[in-house]
């Protein structure tokens, strides 16, 4: 079975995961593709297959060297976005890429264009699976769970290639910032780890945003408008004017690089009662904190304005910049970098505007870079994956494990 046949099965099953349903994984039709990949897995031949009860699935390629060669593995998670529907995922491949607009769903008019979507420029030429325009396509992380387990079959079929014990983990829920609370590092067993879950062709990341989550919650006062004067505290305008004291040009927006920000995900409320919700991102730690700081400090005033107990807020630490996990082992990059240049793919080093379950897995005592997957504008229809990015990324993890095994 080549790569893209391996992807278009594993599109096929629908893994949106959802946000506050309380167990793991989120939805139960994760499942579904985590015994798929537990029986595709044994097929090939790989050892210590298991799928755990809360859907995460492990095996392991054994070592064909007796040289003492570092146990790695690699990672992809199962499940898709809840922005955007995966059921029944209608792929289909554009022959090379001529530049124009793709018409996606000629009845809804709905078109991905490359002056809306710059990324298809540098595609011109390759063949790209894109979607019906209904729905996502699931390259994210769907393409990396294909360059994993092709990389296997393909090292299998290969035994001149001498490589160390490589252990390979598919897990649930990653898009609703859970997937590594289903992981088991020690069971892994690995000294590292590589996510397949980046974008564009030659990523690796090993910086990420610091995060957290806040939720406020503001107690109004209701009293009859007509004689309301000096008694009612109108929780909803409390929180448009809680909103309008963050800083305008410090949202998603407005920032780019390894700038930080302030995103309001949701407001609501009525005379009594109003609650906001932000997410607080930025790569440096001390800047991170003083975005906490600035959160609380809004809520005092806000209290010391309208009254105490008006506002309250509970900040809550989601993930931390995994690039002080990374650093001290300089060589897992290192060994990237050689083997991207070895099979002709550029290296782009960048920071993850963002994060990944490997920045969770490296404070859980894995260090976990994250790689290119190759599809581009995840989340939603106009996604779309180049053939030869997936073929590349899937290539890649070969040379990785060769030369991890060459102790390069």
């Amino acid at each position: 079975m080549n790569i893209v046949e391996r992807f278009l099965q594993y599109v096929a099953f629908d893994t949106q995961s959802a946000e506050d349903t309380g167990k793991t994984p989120s939805t139960d039709k994760q499942f579904n593709l985590a015994r798929f990949l537990k029986n595709e897995l044994e097929t090939l031949g790989l050892e210590d297959v298991e799928m755990t009860d809360n859907g995460c699935v492990y095996a392991t390629l054994p070592a064909n060297t007796t040289d003492d060669v570092p146990v790695i593995g690699f990672i992809a998670h199962m499940d898709t976005s809840p922005d955007c529907s995966g059921e029944n995922v209608k792929p289909r491949i554009v022959k090379a890429y001529d530049g124009a607009p793709i018409v996606l769903n000629e009845e809804k008019s709905i078109v991905t264009t490359p002056e809306k979507f710059p990324e298809l420029k540098a595609h011109i030429g390759e063949d790209l699976i894109v979607t019906d325009g209904t729905t996502l396509l699931g390259a994210d992380d769907k393409a990396g769970i294909a360059e994993i387990v092709q990389a296997m079959a393909y090292l299998l079929e290969h035994p001149e290639i001498k490589h160390g014990k490589v252990r390979v983990g598919f897990n649930p829920d990653e898009e609703i910032g859970l997937g590594a609370k289903a992981f088991d590092v020690e069971k892994f067993g690995c000294q590292w780890a590589y996510t397949m879950d980046g974008g564009e062709l030659g990523e690796l990341e090993y910086e990420n945003f610091n995060a957290a989550a806040a939720k406020i919650d503001i107690k109004g006062v209701s009293v009859h408008p007509g004689y309301a004067k000096g008694k009612m505290i109108n929780a909803a305008q409390v929180a448009a004017v809680l909103a309008a004291e963050f800083p305008t040009h410090e949202t998603p927006e407005h920032t780019a690089e390894y700038e930080g920000f302030y995103h309001l995900l949701h407001i609501e409320g009525n005379v009594e009662h109003a609650s906001l919700s932000f997410i607080i991102r930025d790569h440096d730690s001390a800047r991170f904190e003083e975005r906490k700081t600035f959160v609380e400090k809004a809520v005092a005033w806000v209290n010391a304005k309208y009254g105490e107990g008006v506002a309250t807020a509970t900040i809550t630490e989601q993930y931390r910049n995994m690039r002080q996990q990374v650093e001290p082992m300089p060589h897992i990059i290192d060994i990237v970098l050689d083997a991207m240049r070895e099979i002709d793919i550029e290296p782009k080093v960048r920071a993850i505007r963002g994060g990944t379950d490997g920045a969770q897995l490296s404070f859980m005592g894995l260090p976990c870079p994250n790689i290119f997957a190759g599809g581009l504008n995840f989340h939603g229809p106009h996604e779309f994956l180049p053939i030869p990015s997936l073929e590349k990324a899937s290539r890649l993890v070969v040379k990785i494990i060769e030369m991890t095994a060459r102790g390069i």
